[in-house]
């Protein structure tokens, strides 16, 4: 007979919860756990698996013979990627922060100590509380599949590992070593892995669980002594130094910015010192306190809006299938973008230059970074040749035909690049979408000569393209969302966070960037030591100063862009005299060997000491002490750093809320990836959106007004900073 509704209602409620973990026993009495977690892609791990855990090591203990268990994942290509984020997110105070650390103790140390053997079988991401997990098995074997990774990646989001991984990784492998994995958050392939001590084995997937069960029928796994050095750093007469060492050096890199290396540091030598139970309880306590600062609140807030940035297409559309790309251009640019291409994307990349030469260093380039990764043993040399076979060049456009995309990077010039485009769409299928890599030229521009402008799109790297994580892309008003969303594929493809970005002066990166320059050359026109400004900014919080960023991009690239800015937004972006007469005097940077800093070409003044710089850690480089004599400026320091710092990074607060109130970022969260991961911006504030947030809109308008007064009208507040502080709202909820 039927059910009635009523019926079907209650059979289901009274129904188990599905169980993210599955027991069951083999004939030869190895029991399998396999971690699943339902309606996911991959696993993570949430404090409501505790209990459904111990319940499944209840069922194993009522088998009768049972040899011991292997802990493999349910999902392809995951064991498991580490802790569910939103959980921290949900505390409210330390204390219960403190005790979702304990809770994952708990549960690990019940691993630790069970009576029989337990094996991780690990394929695919092993990350966070999933490393943790395996810690505490009794043995780990991993695949050596290329998706295979490692790592304890806490320190990336302000935290340390809170369930023993600070514990049990500098006793297994040694202190020197689980330091350099804890505090970078590095994350191993499998032979790295296996050669660190971190894995017992690392085969062939295939073999994966039969050598895991094989290790559970041994009973016990004989390890390697901790070499004699590891084991004098570890002791009472070697912690000291190496301690101290490490907190120098964390000091120098973080410059007190970030809490958490200090507290991993200490927690690690407390548990030495004083023995794992009482380090696994500050480890605990750690956790808690470093989950309610500001700054893993920050760091927190940018991995959730990268995650969320992966996961969508910019576009209403489905993107185009991208079987091979075409690139316009060898130089670094275009040898950049398409080294990512080949080695990230697995895509077949032509290069068309108009030289031979062009075409080989674009080669070069790559193949100079792939044998840097083969000596670290990082990568094979049979998958090096793999790679390079994907990268081929022309000096005609043999080979585009088959292009679905091409990516130009040529000088930055409109007409030439209008050329491009002719000739693409006449050397192409009528399919293939035209993406120029151009830093400021309108892309409505560009399309005004094309025949097919709605596949005319902008493509905005940032150099190096192998490290810089961003890529801003550029529809014009007549670009399709299929083109948009291909473009999006793309980069995601290059391993990049892609941003959509509106089509107007300096998009949005390089639109916020620039007054920011600018400002450090006001600076330097007052007097103000060119070190003394670059390390203010990197006080605050930047990875390099405003003027040395100048020299390394290229004096005459970055301030290219400067008059299409002041054509299109005003005379707000007008540049300090400094930069004409640096430009006039052939100093292009690092490039040529001459800007505002020394290089090894210029000998003339390189073993001259400046002293100017009485704060903190003084910059590695040297400034050329010819340039103050060139602007007719004896450098004196008038101005703190921080005072220096606020004048710099106002204006690019201002500048990001105006983009917002235009249309250039789609969003705030748009707004903090691009600065962060564009240029810099310290990452620890969360963005620059972030920063307005924690500051106020109106302390923010009211130090722009002060600025104002004692600078000029390039510091008067946007229209809608100012109506944020009247109304006392914030740009995230």
């Amino acid at each position: 007979m039927a059910q009635t509704e009523k019926e079907t209602v209650m059979s289901a409620a009274m129904q188990p919860e599905q169980s993210v973990f599955r027991f069951s026993v083999r004939d030869d009495k190895v029991g399998i756990i396999t971690i699943d977690v339902p309606g996911e892609k991959v696993n993570t791990l949430k404090a409501e698996f505790v209990e459904q855990f111990l319940k499944v090591f209840e069922k194993a203990q009522q088998v009768s013979d049972l040899k011991g268990l292997v802990i493999v994942s349910g999902k392809p290509d995951t064991f498991i990627a580490g802790a569910d984020i939103s959980m921290i997110a949900n505390c409210q105070t330390q204390e219960e922060a403190t005790k979702l650390a304990e809770k994952g103790q708990k549960l690990f140390a019940q691993i630790a100590s069970y009576s029989l053997p337990v094996v991780a079988a690990i394929h695919g991401a092993c990350l966070g509380g999933g490393l943790e997990l395996a810690l505490a098995c009794h043995a780990r074997i991993c695949s050596l599949d290329e998706k295979t990774r490692l790592g304890l990646p806490e320190v990336q989001l302000g935290l340390l590992p809170g369930s023993g991984g600070t514990q049990r990784l500098p006793r297994l492998i040694g202190v020197s070593a689980a330091l350099d994995i804890i505090l970078t958050g590095r994350q191993l392939k499998a032979k790295q892995a296996q050669r660190l001590g971190v894995v017992d084995d690392a085969v062939p997937l295939d073999i994966l669980l039969d050598v895991a069960v094989q290790y559970v029928k041994k009973g016990s796994v004989k390890r390697k002594p901790l070499a004699w050095s590891q084991r004098i750093l570890a002791s009472a007469l070697g912690r000291p130094l190496l301690f101290q060492m490490v907190h120098k050096k964390t000091r120098e890199k973080t410059r007190g910015h970030y809490p958490a290396p200090e507290k991993i540091i200490n927690v690690i030598c407390a548990g030495l010192e004083k023995g794992s139970e009482k380090g696994f309880q500050l480890e605990a306590k750690a956790f808690g306190e470093l989950a309610m600062t500001q700054e893993s609140e920050a760091l927190r807030s940018l991995f959730f809006a990268s995650t969320t940035l992966k996961n969508e297409t910019g576009s209403s559309e489905q993107p185009t299938e991208i079987k091979q790309v075409g690139i316009l251009g060898g130089g670094l640019m275009g040898g950049g973008i398409a080294n990512v291409t080949v080695t990230r994307g697995n895509l077949p990349a032509r290069i068309k230059d108009i030289s031979e030469k062009g075409i080989n260093q674009a080669l070069k380039y790559t193949w100079d970074l792939l044998s840097k990764r083969v000596k670290q043993r990082r990568l094979k040399s049979s998958e090096r040749s793999h790679q390079m076979s994907l990268l081929t060049g022309t000096t005609d456009y043999s080979g585009f035909k088959q292009t679905d995309i091409v990516v130009e990077a040529v000088f930055e010039d409109l007409v030439l690049k209008r050329k491009m485009v002719a000739e693409i769409e006449e050397h192409t299928k009528p399919e293939t979408i035209f993406a120029s890599n151009t830093s400021s030229l309108p892309i409505h521009k560009i399309a005004e000569a094309a025949t097919r402008p709605e596949q005319v799109i902008g493509l905005h790297y940032f150099s190096p393209v192998d490290k810089m994580p961003l890529v801003e892309v550029i529809p014009h008003k007549g670009t399709s969302e299929k083109t948009i969303a291909t473009a999006v594929a793309l980069a995601k493809k290059q391993g990049k966070t892609a941003i959509v970005v509106g089509d107007k002066a300096g998009f949005y990166v390089n639109r916020i960037l620039t007054p920011y320059i600018n400002e450090a050359g006001y600076c330097v026109l007052e007097g103000e030591p060119i070190e003394h400004i670059d390390n203010a900014l990197m006080n605050f919080g930047f990875p390099i100063g405003p003027i040395n960023l100048l020299d390394e991009v290229g004096i005459d690239v970055g301030t290219k862009i400067i008059p299409v800015l002041v054509e299109d937004l005003g005379s707000r972006f007008a540049a300090p005299e400094i930069l004409a007469a640096i430009l006039q005097d052939d100093r292009k940077g690092k490039k040529n060997g001459r800007g505002f800093y020394l290089y090894a070409s210029n000998k003339l003044y390189a073993n001259k000491k400046s002293s100017f710089w009485p704060f903190g850690k003084k910059s590695n480089k040297e400034v050329d002490a010819s340039v103050y004599s060139l602007l007719k400026i004896k450098p004196a320091i008038k101005m703190l750093p921080a005072d220096i710092a606020q004048r710099c990074v106002m204006l690019m607060l201002n500048e990001a809320v105006r983009c917002l109130d235009e249309g250039i970022i789609r969003s705030p969260r748009d707004g903090d990836i691009g600065a962060v991961f564009g240029i810099g911006f310290p990452p620890f504030l969360g963005g620059p959106f972030r920063y307005i947030d924690k500051l106020g809109s109106d302390k923010v308008v009211e130090v722009l007004r002060r600025l104002e007064a004692q600078h000029g009208e390039r510091f008067a507040p946007c229209e809608r900073l100012v109506q944020m502080a009247e109304q006392k709202k914030k740009f995230h909820a």
